[in-house]
């Protein structure tokens, strides 16, 4: 009989780790090689963590705080906490001193786990500002010690030195499902982030209803692995790479970072992952650079395989597998070209993507699932915990986020903005009773903020974010994210800004595919010192140009891009155009780029 009833995520966590003893439950790089960790282990640091924070004080509804990038020390810091009934307020891991500052203190924590010398010394520097700040943990040892500051390694000694096995499991029996388990600070481009409230139940409700999205994915449990490099800062990692693998006894490897996941893609060749739109548009035009620049023979091969994979989306978004003399041509495809190439990429265990986060383009999606490999999308907000919405992998509408999970109603309320009602929607914001009353309507449904359109089969479409809708000078109301999406299907665009917010027309701020673009720049002659000088180049101006008007004959005249300026230099969370989920921030780009988008409009334009 299980030790604790499943009511919290950290009663699951117990439970399984009586379940699953020395079998591995994560696996981080040591040394340059992937290292496991056992159930056991992960259990022995989490309780000894419990011990530590009980020893110090720590009560249920107490705030601490997590600045660290994916690591396991995260996963145990966070059940430590949870599992003694205090909540979670995660920072990401690229914030600066005063945006964790601001966190810190709005927050009310009483204590800071930090994980590299950096994270600490940002923390330290803004301390003296924090009077209900105590205690700072850091997961990496110090280079000498530190007023206030003690490395987890101590502090596991401690908790293991002076036991609270009777407490500890106490605390896990008198969670409230009801009761707060986080507070996620949204990564908003506009003023203060607002704390959005987490309970245990929000976490748990939403981790059995991804369940039940396609519980024969869940019957291998066992066989399947996870790649975890999206932030467990944000709610989509946190249940879906996390709480969600961990209660089915699932394997997760733990990602470098992002610059390293092709390497890591490659070592540990998951079956599952949870990624953003950004992940598979990297792949896709990495995978096209190879090809143009392959001799004829292959390039010929390539786009016979991509026409047999074009014809495959019937069967693999109905679940079916290729029939008759299509599936002859179809295994046969995949022996020459799409089994290399999977393997080449480390997806030959992929069976299942699960993209959210942002819209992901269909040609992006088609290009994966032609190969046979299953990338979903689905949809949900910090929130919604986040998912409220998914594509069943028996079922695939490309260009749609699926039809609303279990238990969870959506509607679309006044100026087509999705509505949504469910056990995995917020308890509120933090302090902000104003805030959280103007994202309910009166009959209790979370207003999203996306504007959408539902199907006759229930499936969602997200046509785009109210507060990114462009409204032209003529009146006109255009979402830029639909027509950004058509714009990256071109191999040559890496990422866009569409532009137009009382504007007589629209216009792009336009990020080339390097590697592309540099390629054929030398197939034609073009000779460039730099990429500032290669995108200034006339004969590249006409290449986009026409790059862009192909992509762009299927929309109205008022929705066409009239003009468009091309950048020297890629958007990237470093240079803060980019939210830590690889959003655009528009008014940051606005703003960084106005010089630009000015002379896109000069005064004699009509």
């Amino acid at each position: 009989m299980a030790k604790f009833a499943e009511t919290s995520i950290p009663a699951v966590f117990h439970n399984r780790v009586e379940q699953f003893g020395d079998r591995a439950i994560v696996a981080y790089k040591k040394d340059g090689v992937y290292t496991d960790i056992s159930w056991n282990e992960m259990g022995r640091m989490v309780r000894n963590l419990g011990y530590f924070l009980i020893n110090k004080g720590i009560k249920a509804g107490d705030k601490v705080c997590l600045f660290s990038p994916n690591r396991y020390e995260w996963w145990v810091a966070d059940l430590a906490i949870l599992s003694i009934g205090a909540v979670n307020v995660p920072i990401y891991a690229t914030n600066s001193a005063e945006e964790s500052r601001y966190i810190l203190d709005n927050s009310d924590a009483v204590m800071c786990f930090t994980a590299t010398k950096e994270h600490t010394s940002k923390i330290v520097s803004v301390k003296p500002k924090l009077p209900n700040l105590n205690d700072i943990i850091s997961f990496d040892p110090l280079d000498k010690p530190a007023d206030g500051v003690m490395e987890l390694s101590t502090a596991l000694k401690e908790g293991a030195e002076n036991a609270q096995e009777a407490e500890f499991d106490k605390r896990i029996r008198d969670i409230k499902s009801e009761e707060m388990a986080t507070i996620i600070y949204t990564s908003g481009t506009t003023g203060n982030p607002k704390g959005v409230m987490l309970s245990h139940n929000n976490f748990f409700a939403n981790v059995q209803q991804i369940y039940n999205v396609d519980p024969q994915l869940f019957e291998r449990a066992a066989e399947l692995t996870f790649l975890s490099f999206l932030p467990l800062a944000h709610s989509f990692e946190r249940t879906v790479g996390y709480y969600t693998p961990m209660s089915h006894g699932m394997k997760v490897y733990f990602a470098e970072d992002f610059s390293k996941i092709v390497e890591n893609f490659q070592e540990v060749h998951p079956t599952c992952i949870v990624s953003v739109p950004r992940l598979f548009e990297k792949i896709h035009a990495g995978i096209l650079t190879k090809v143009a620049g392959a001799p004829p023979v292959k390039k010929a091969m390539f786009n016979w395989a991509m026409g047999i994979a074009s014809n495959n989306l019937p069967y693999i978004c109905n679940d079916k597998e290729p029939s008759g003399f299509f599936g002859f041509k179809y295994r046969l495809a995949d022996k020459i070209i799409f089994s290399k190439l999977k393997v080449a990429l480390g997806m030959d265990k992929l069976e299942f993507g699960f993209s959210g986060g942002g819209p992901l383009s269909v040609s992006d999606a088609e290009f994966f699932l032609g190969m046979g490999i299953k990338v979903v999308e689905g949809f949900g907000l910090t929130e919604t915990t986040p998912v409220t919405n998914a594509n069943s992998p028996r079922k695939i509408k490309p260009g749609t986020v699926g039809p609303s999970i279990k238990d969870t109603i959506c509607k679309i309320g006044e100026g087509g903005e999705l509505l949504i009602k469910g056990p995995q929607v917020m308890m509120g914001y933090y302090k902000n009773e104003e805030a959280t009353k103007e994202v309910f309507t009166e009959d209790g449904f979370f207003r999203t903020g996306d504007i959408a359109e539902i199907d006759e089969e229930g499936y969602v479409k997200i046509t785009g974010r109210i507060k990114d809708l462009i409204v032209t000078s003529g009146g006109k109301n255009i979402s830029p994210q639909n027509i950004e999406n058509s714009l990256k299907a071109s191999n040559f665009v890496e990422q866009v800004a569409v532009i137009g917010d009382n504007r007589k027309y629209l216009s792009a701020l336009v990020v080339p595919a390097f590697p592309e673009l540099e390629s054929w720049a030398k197939e034609q002659g073009i000779s460039f010192s730099s990429r500032s000088e290669l995108v200034k180049d006339p004969k590249v101006n006409e290449l986009y140009a026409k790059e862009i008007e192909a992509n762009m004959k299927d929309y109205a005249r008022v929705e066409q891009i009239r003009k468009f300026s091309l950048l020297d230099k890629e958007w990237s969370q470093e240079t803060d155009e980019l939210t830590p989920t690889l959003k655009l921030k528009r008014r940051v780009i606005n703003q960084k780029y106005k010089d630009a988008i000015e002379q896109m409009y000069p005064a004699s334009a009509d």
